[in-house]
């Protein structure tokens, strides 16, 4: 089946908006899609697996993907995938395919004529504080035990982000519990002071708060009648999202996500959430389709967002700064300085606001995580003050 062009992609639910460049340059791209087997449903997981592998192989070509999933009784019953791409697909051809017990994969060639990057914020890397999910009802985690699995979920999520052409990086955050049920209320109704813990321990600029408002065990799926087969039922798995930028302050992103899957287990076993054998199970899979889609959702939101750092050591006409070599940072590079304000409306509400300064420095130290820096005309920095604001000028 190698080098098999595949002539139709008909039936996968894709639908491309494609942006044209006469100066663009053909790029072949390779890409392993994989998808579970469900109900013995080969032609549905190979479909799911294809769509994976061109989505994998656009989002590493500059592509912003959004997706909407709708799951009924654990299986995809609609699909829709939305993709803006900054490149044509000229052709896709099948390498080769797999399946390895409940597990499809198949590995795609694509080429795709890639124009160049439309966002100057994606010259530099953004990292993103993937913190633990709270739990907002407990006990509905009492069938299974399952009260680690807002951990656990969110360590699957941080692999999920991990493992994808991302325009933020991850960072874990994912072992310390949150409080959080305050970021979902009113819009200004959170703490600042908690977002600037998060950024200073993981060194990130962004951090995705969430929240599971449902784990609750619904109707029993099997017949009473049946005596001969273990108990079924359905559980459902409803969560919350929200993004803020960690150096301003400011709501960026916020999205719900809602499933449900068959949950296999008798009503007194108890459950290893970190097990293979969790995230092998219907509910399980279920959990992972949210999470990949939420990371394609992630994708899209962040594209064109900012790569911003804060200034962490002042002495004289030099600063240190939380920037360096993993953000994209250059030796010789030029820097802008901004205080961070807030302005209040007529309501009360504290708005974030920015100002910049006429002050300007040079990366003269680099080093991964952070950098040196020297006013240009080497005299005293005026009024600048520590957790400042860094722009980049992205000038690449």
């Amino acid at each position: 089946m190698k080098n098999k062009t595949i002539a139709s992609l008909k039936g996968l639910g894709l639908a491309f908006t494609i942006l044209f460049s006469n100066n663009s340059l053909a790029q072949w791209f390779e890409s392993t899609g994989h998808a579970v087997v469900k109900n013995g449903d080969t032609s549905q997981a190979k479909s799911a697996a294809i769509k994976d592998a061109i989505t994998q192989a656009l989002v590493f070509s500059g592509a912003r993907v959004s997706s909407v999933q709708t799951l009924v009784d654990g299986v995809l019953t609609q699909d829709q995938l939305k993709i803006s791409s900054h490149g044509e697909i000229q052709k896709i051809e099948l390498i080769s395919e797999d399946r390895h017990n409940d597990t499809y994969a198949i590995t795609l060639r694509l080429d795709i004529f890639a124009q160049a990057e439309e966002c100057p914020a994606n010259q530099y890397t953004k990292f993103i504080a993937v913190t633990q999910s709270q739990l907002a009802n407990r006990e509905q985690a009492r069938m299974g035990q399952i009260f680690d699995v807002n951990k656990a979920i969110s360590e699957h999520l941080y692999a999920s982000l991990g493992n994808t052409q991302m325009a933020a990086k991850p960072t874990a955050y994912y072992n310390m519990p949150l409080r959080v049920d305050h970021f979902f209320t009113q819009q200004y109704d959170y703490s600042n002071a908690l977002l600037e813990e998060i950024t200073s321990r993981s060194n990130s600029q962004y951090v995705l708060l969430s929240r599971i408002r449902d784990l609750s065990v619904n109707h029993k799926i099997n017949n009473d009648y049946a005596f001969w087969q273990d108990d079924s039922f359905k559980r459902a798995y409803k969560v919350d999202y929200v993004l803020f930028d960690g150096t301003t302050y400011e709501k960026l992103w916020q999205k719900s996500y809602q499933t449900e899957g068959i949950w296999p287990y008798k009503k007194t076993e108890i459950i290893d959430v970190y097990s293979d054998r969790f995230w092998a199970t219907d509910y399980g899979q279920a959990i992972s389709d949210i999470n990949q889609t939420l990371t394609y959702d992630l994708q899209a939101a962040m594209a064109c967002l900012p790569t911003q750092g804060k200034i962490l050591h002042i002495e004289n006409d030099r600063l240190i700064i939380n920037l360096g070599k993993a953000h994209g940072l250059e030796q010789g590079e030029i820097l802008n300085i901004a205080h961070h304000n807030y302005l209040t409306d007529a309501q009360g509400n504290k708005l974030p606001h920015k100002i910049t300064t006429l002050n300007q420095v040079k990366v003269t130290q680099l080093y991964q995580q952070s950098a040196v820096a020297m006013s240009i005309d080497k005299q005293p920095l005026p009024n600048i003050q520590i957790n400042d604001i860094v722009e980049l000028a992205a000038s690449k």
